[in-house]
């Protein structure tokens, strides 16, 4: 990471491209002076930021569903800030919020890149980074919306651990399934049994045939694979889906950064997806933000009479940001990836 001179705020920027990996050098720490918020806005101090798997693609320049970040601009991402001063007539100084302000520390707003206000409530502020933000919307919705799992059926989730995948299987398991975790560590393997309360978790990395420990541990077969790797570990899953399975995309870390004229091979799934009259479907929440006030609502109903459990992975300090993601990206990270920077408030 290169390091520009000033004073008082700082944020990250964005200067080259992934050639294919995620490194401290495609990022830049900038200094200036705070900024000051003019008519009809409001300055944020930024608290927290959340890290989330799909920034590799979004600062990647391969096809994706959204436009690429652009080189020397701020990088983006999800934000838990306070007010520090307003001239907006929908906030006030104190005011919580949660938004899209990027990696900096200070940040002025005219609202169009707040999501909401957040009011005091019995848990940490930074869940709405995970269960109560897009990470447990995502969840809900791809889960209950696509996947649609009914009382007794099995469903099988990929990095079951993570922010994502270990709020699909408590989901699953509120809703009466039978739940298999897949994930990359013993420690992972143990927080999905003993915190997140999958009826089995496997190690893929340890495992020396994958598919036949996921037949071991769902002998009656899978109904709903909720998707968030691609690769090996979903072609291990396949061979266990049963008639009228739904397959749930939401994400694609086993085979992300691929050359897009040289795609990676494997399994083709066409004929296991005729024989059981299977549907896999990709699932992108912000097609569905639409549903984005029930999912929230039942969540925090969850959360607040115990039924949603959850682990944070907090780095602190705005310069650590690309390391911490580079750890999230290799799988290093326990729980929800957060990077603080700035007092709890």
């Amino acid at each position: 990471m290169t390091l520009s001179s000033d004073t008082r705020n700082r944020e990250i920027r964005l200067i080259a491209r992934p050639r294919p990996a995620v490194t401290e050098a495609l990022f830049q720490l900038v200094e200036g002076p705070v900024p000051q918020p003019g008519p009809g806005e409001l300055l944020i101090r930024v608290l927290y930021l959340s890290l989330e798997p799909a920034m590799r693609g979004w600062i990647s320049d391969a096809p994706n569903y959204r436009e690429p970040l652009p080189l020397d601009e701020t990088m983006f991402g999800f934000t838990v800030g306070q007010v520090s001063a307003s001239n907006h007539p929908d906030y006030a100084a104190g005011d919580l919020v949660a938004g899209r302000q990027g990696w900096r520390e200070w940040a002025v707003s005219d609202g169009s890149d707040i999501d909401r206000k957040l009011t005091p409530a019995g848990f940490p502020v930074t869940c709405h980074l995970h269960l109560l933000g897009l990470t447990g919307v995502t969840a809900y919705l791809g889960l209950l919306e696509v996947g649609q799992p009914k009382a007794g059926e099995t469903v099988a989730v990929s990095t079951a651990a993570g922010a994502v995948g270990s709020t699909v299987g408590q989901i699953a398991k509120i809703k009466g399934c039978k739940t298999l975790g897949i994930t990359g560590s013993d420690d992972k393997v143990a927080a999905c049994k003993t915190r997140f309360g999958y009826d089995a978790a496997l190690n893929y990395k340890t495992e020396a045939d994958l598919s036949a420990a996921i037949g071991a541990a769902c002998p009656e077969g899978i109904d709903v694979y909720f998707d968030n790797v691609g690769g090996p570990v979903s072609d291990a899953v396949m061979a266990h889906i049963n008639v009228g399975a739904r397959i749930v995309v939401c994400g694609t870390m086993g085979i992300a950064g691929s050359d897009p004229d040289s795609p990676p091979q494997g399994p083709r799934y066409q004929r296991q997806i005729l024989v059981k009259r299977a549907r896999m479907e990709g699932f992108l929440v912000l097609d569905h933000m639409d549903r984005r006030g029930q999912a929230l609502q039942d969540l925090e109903t969850w959360l607040e009479a115990g039924q949603l459990n959850y682990l944070e992975d907090i780095t602190e300090g705005l310069d650590q940001a690309p390391a911490a993601l580079m750890k999230l990206l290799a799988g290093g990270n326990q729980g929800k990836a957060i990077v603080q920077l700035g007092p709890a408030p």
